[in-house]
């Protein structure tokens, strides 16, 4: 009856390839980083003999036919990309920046971040009441008045302004608008927001979008212009509130 070495059907590992060593079938050598294993017994043969060794598996990159990340990948944040000839480092961009794709054939890069970031926010308040007889747009209060420097000529400026208002004479309209500098940014005539009322108050709320393409400071206010009679803001102990905002384009 034949007897069979259980032990002898499975891949022998002999670590480092050693030239005097003699090597029978199934055993398994490094040599160069690759592995390879004995498919026929011999000392003396190099692994790359294939007449005597089949490889198993290759080396990965050395260095030498490689790429060595450990090298290449200096500073925690680092990260890698294979540019037209090769892989290359992409050091840690500055903080609150995104990583963009340049698309196909093109290196990516990191880029400050955008889409609707709120960059800075400013505001201001105004509980005192104010009122005009003018029939040209006045500063409607001193408070009600920011000035924000944007960071990018690509940013826009959201304004938000509430106030309570009122104008006591029949018929009489009340023009409100918000101005950046010494522009109206409403209806040259009318402004942003106009109503004729009778002995009458409300609370109103303009909202504008801004898009003033600079980095220069810029001021932005609540102005007011009469129809007849008063015009009033802050009416009724009501509160008046502009809050600017900057946001990345």
């Amino acid at each position: 009856m034949a007897t069979v070495n259980l032990g002898s059907i499975k891949f022998k590992w002999k670590g480092t390839y050693a030239g005097g060593t003699a090597y029978t079938i199934d055993d398994v050598v490094s040599y160069n980083g690759s592995s390879y294993i004995c498919i026929q017994a011999s000392t003396g043969n190099l692994p790359t003999d294939t007449a005597y060794f089949e490889q198993m598996s290759s080396a990965g990159t050395n260095g030498t036919d490689g790429t060595d990340l450990t090298t290449t990948l200096t500073t925690q944040g680092d990260i890698v990309y294979r540019d037209a000839s090769g892989l290359q480092r992409l050091g840690a961009g500055t903080s609150g920046q995104v990583l963009q794709t340049g698309g196909t054939g093109a290196n990516p890069s990191w880029v400050d971040a955008g889409g609707g970031k709120v960059l800075q926010v400013l505001t201001a308040t105004d509980s005192t009441q104010r009122q005009t007889t003018s029939s040209t747009f006045t500063n409607a209060s001193t408070t009600l008045s920011v000035t924000i420097t944007p960071s990018s000529t690509s940013s826009k400026i959201l304004i938000n302004v509430t106030t309570g208002w009122y104008d006591n004479a029949s018929g009489g309209t009340t023009y409100l608008s918000i101005f950046r500098d010494s522009t109206n940014l409403g209806n040259s005539s009318t402004g942003m927001l106009s109503m004729a009322l009778y002995d009458m108050q409300s609370g109103v709320a303009i909202t504008h979008l801004d898009s003033p393409s600079s980095t220069s400071a810029l001021t932005y206010e609540l102005r007011m212009r009469c129809g007849a009679g008063t015009s009033r803001i802050n009416q009724q102990s009501s509160m008046g509130n502009i809050v600017v905002m900057e946001i990345g384009a």
